[in-house]
Order: structure tokens, then C-alpha cells, then sequence
């Protein structure tokens, strides 16, 4: 009987469960915490306790779905973690990955370094906002720009920016486009653009290929395409950037690398690896 299961005896019903289709068995817990609406502690300490029946009945969908569909638990949920604070995050967003965190990370240490009082910085191709809105927590000297293509994706970003009060200016185009459009002249370009060619489709799991959105992870020319567009864009500025980032996929560095010093043939390029020892960081200095 449902009415009469324990927290301990769900949990290892969901396990089982996505055990047999080859699921991550990790998930039964992060629903099940999150459905009980209790801290990690309390979650721990409550094995025993016996569920309420309605709670149970809808853990038991949520874990059917994920099991059956691959829908990611994030959808399930509506919001993901990023550099310690909650996002709202939908089937218009790309679900943030903790490869972004260390692009943020590197963008926060280079940004640092800036002498001016004040300066600008534009995340292109936003998404749930989370570069933008955590550069602009981080570094409250910055202005923060971010631009998007998708209306649905812009509307997440403003609702994460509002519930976490960062002052980040949202811009509806392509890439760059709204900065030049607008006359912005940013010290710093960040960008995670798509870079999966879509001959590599059926490799990716299908939590990825079928709920993630397409425009935010494939891209033409081998997973180049957005990549160049950028670049291009760039020499549209009235004054170019000191600084651009880039997160890549892990097979495009030299080829990234040629591209930037292709239209900018000073630029200082590094390519930096992330924490699995795959390269995924491109930092240019484009001018001094």
C-alpha cells in the first residue's frame, strides 16, 4: 500500500527502477529531497518516517518519466544550481553544466585585472542567464549586457536576473548584433554559443538531444559556425574588445584558435583544459 511506504522503501523502489533502464540511480534521491521540500540533513535523518500518500504518487510519475523518456530531472524540478545559487531553467534553456562555472571563473580572474573603474561586459547567446547574472553578482563594478536570439530563453534570463537582483541589460538578436545595433562597446565578450555539429546528434544521450533546444547546441561548419559569426561581428564594433571567452568543445581548440588569429592577427590566444582534462576555455586578448 502507498499510504504505508516509508521514505527508505520508496527510495529503493525508485533505485531499482532506474536501475533497469539504465538510468543514474543518483536521481532518486535529488527528487525525493526535493519533492519532501527538507534539507540534506533531515532527508538523511527521516528514512523511517512513513511518506504521505500523495507525495509518493507524484515521485513515482516524476521517476516513471525520467526512466522513460530521459527527460532531464532539472525539467522535472524547473531549476538547476550554478556557482551556488538556484536558476530557473525550461525546455528553451540549455541546462547549466559545471564546464560554465569554470568559464566564469576564468572571465572573473581576467576581469579583475581591469584597472578602470568601471567597464562592460556582454554574454552573447544567454540563455537561462546564468553567465550574465553571475558575472554581474560577482563584479558589481561591471555593466553586464546579455543577448539572445530566442524570446523564450530572454524571459527565463529576466526572471532569474529579477529573483537574484542582478543588474543585467537583456538584448533580443543575434550574438552581437544588438551591441553594435545599440552602439555598446564592451571591454569583455563572453560567450558558451552551440557547438555540436549535427553529425555528432546521435552520439549525445537522449536527455540531451530530445529536451535540450537544437539552436542553443548545434551549430553548422563542424560546430564552428557561431564562432566565426562572433568573431565577425566584432570587427562591426566602433572599438573592439581587450578581452574575448569562449567555451568549446573539446576537439575544437586548434581550430578556434586559428580562427581568432585569422581576423585578429595579434591576438594572444590560451586555451585552458576544465576540470576532466578536456580542452573547453579560449581566452583571446585581442588588444592590450
Amino acid at each position: 500500500m502507498e499510504d504505508k511506504l516509508k521514505q527508505y522503501e520508496v527510495l529503493e523502489w525508485a533505485s531499482l527502477f532506474l536501475k533497469e533502464y539504465n538510468r543514474e540511480q543518483r536521481v532518486s534521491e535529488l527528487l525525493l529531497q526535493h519533492y519532501l521540500q527538507v534539507s540534506r540533513a533531515s532527508f538523511l535523518a527521516n528514512m523511517r518516517e512513513v511518506m504521505e500518500p500523495h507525495i509518493v504518487k507524484i515521485y513515482k510519475e516524476a521517476i516513471r518519466e525520467h526512466a522513460l523518456t530521459g527527460i532531464p530531472i532539472q525539467h522535472l524540478i524547473g531549476s538547476e544550481e550554478f556557482y551556488g545559487r538556484l536558476f530557473h531553467v525550461s525546455k528553451d534553456v540549455l541546462i547549466p553544466r559545471m564546464e560554465t562555472e569554470e568559464l566564469v571563473e576564468k572571465v572573473i580572474h581576467e576581469a579583475e585585472k581591469i584597472t578602470d573603474s568601471s567597464y562592460t561586459i556582454v554574454d552573447l547567446g544567454t540563455g537561462s542567464g546564468i553567465i550574465a547574472i553571475t558575472l554581474a553578482l560577482e563584479l558589481p563594478e561591471a555593466k553586464v549586457y546579455a543577448t539572445d536570439i530566442s524570446k523564450k530563453a530572454l524571459q527565463i534570463a529576466k526572471k532569474n536576473a529579477s529573483e537574484l537582483h542582478a543588474p543585467v541589460t537583456f538584448l533580443e538578436g543575434d550574438f552581437l548584433q544588438p551591441c553594435i545595433d545599440n552602439k555598446i562597446l564592451p571591454q569583455i565578450i563572453v560567450s558558451n554559443p552551440p557547438y555540436i555539429s549535427r553529425d555528432e546528434e546521435e552520439t549525445l544521450s537522449d536527455t540531451v538531444k530530445n529536451f535540450d533546444p537544437s539552436l542553443a547546441l548545434f551549430a553548422d561548419d563542424e560546430g564552428l559556425a557561431a564562432y566565426e559569426t562572433i568573431v565577425k561581428q566584432i570587427e562591426m564594433l566602433d572599438k573592439g574588445p581587450e578581452k574575448l571567452f569562449f567555451e568549446i568543445g573539446h576537439t575544437q581548440g586548434e581550430q578556434i584558435t586559428d580562427l581568432i588569429q585569422k581576423y585578429f592577427l595579434d591576438a594572444k590566444v590560451s586555451l585552458f583544459q576544465d576540470i576532466n582534462k578536456n580542452d573547453r576555455i579560449i581566452c583571446a586578448q585581442l588588444k592590450e
